[in-house]
């Protein structure tokens, strides 16, 4: 499903991504792990384009898709969720929701009605600003939305940032949900326990550069990961 091949990203004149390599395959969950600071968002914006890399390649779909505009990634199939979820805070719940829809050809089609069976407590609150919402609430809008444009894969940015413990059950749960529907997700985190106990492959980042990676029963075997994850 994706391929990144040896990117080098600069945000101006620095340097953040050192010959970052990683792969996603179709129907997986992978995670980037790492603490805050580590090159993790900045990995999910190259893959978008928001970001584009000086050297290396991203591949999608078996497509080079390297420093392509992020709205034609979006018509691609890759959906996006930032960390700071970016909602239209004038907007209510219901229009955050429609502004984003887009139809998608050949998988079962996410509408509002399917978004509001994954996450029930956004329908009572369909016509509330979304800038009234808690940080929760607003998590999970954010997500809404990113499912509306039918996405095959996608990105999650921190989604666990700023939740409370009950929330980010409900959000492990949510995500499980989303993998066995066929969408193949790369979760970026620091929340290692949560992260490795959803995914099957993962990948360790620091300072710019992968520096383990491996399937999730080998990184929590894993001496070095475990000290350095705080596992």
């Amino acid at each position: 499903m994706l391929e990144v091949e040896s990117i080098h990203t600069f945000y101006g004149l620095s340097h953040i991504l050192f010959g970052v390599s990683l792969k996603v395959e179709s129907r997986q969950m992978v995670c980037l792990l790492g603490r805050n600071g580590a090159g993790k968002t900045t990995t999910l914006k190259s893959i978008l384009g928001l970001a584009p890399p000086k050297a290396g390649r991203i591949r999608f779909k078996n497509k080079d898709v390297t420093g392509e505009e992020p709205f034609r990634l979006v018509r691609r199939g890759i959906g996006y969720v930032p960390d700071d979820r970016r909602i239209f805070a004038d907007l209510t719940v219901g229009e955050n929701l429609e502004i984003a829809a887009r139809r998608s050809e050949g998988r079962d089609l996410w509408d509002k009605e399917r978004v509001y069976e994954l996450f029930p407590a956004l329908k009572g609150m369909e016509s509330r600003r979304g800038g009234l919402l808690s940080g929760g609430e607003q998590k999970m809008l954010a997500i809404g939305r990113a499912l509306m444009g039918n996405p095959d894969f996608l990105l999650l940015d921190e989604p666990t940032e700023g939740l409370a413990p009950a929330l980010v059950k409900s959000l492990g749960e949510t995500t499980t949900s989303l993998k066995e529907t066929g969408l193949t997700v790369l979760i970026a985190e620091q929340n290692v326990k949560f992260t490795l106990s959803l995914s099957d492959y993962g990948y360790i980042i620091d300072n710019g550069r992968i520096c383990y990676e491996g399937k999730v029963e080998e990184l929590m075997e894993n001496e070095d990961v475990r000290r350095t994850c705080g596992i």
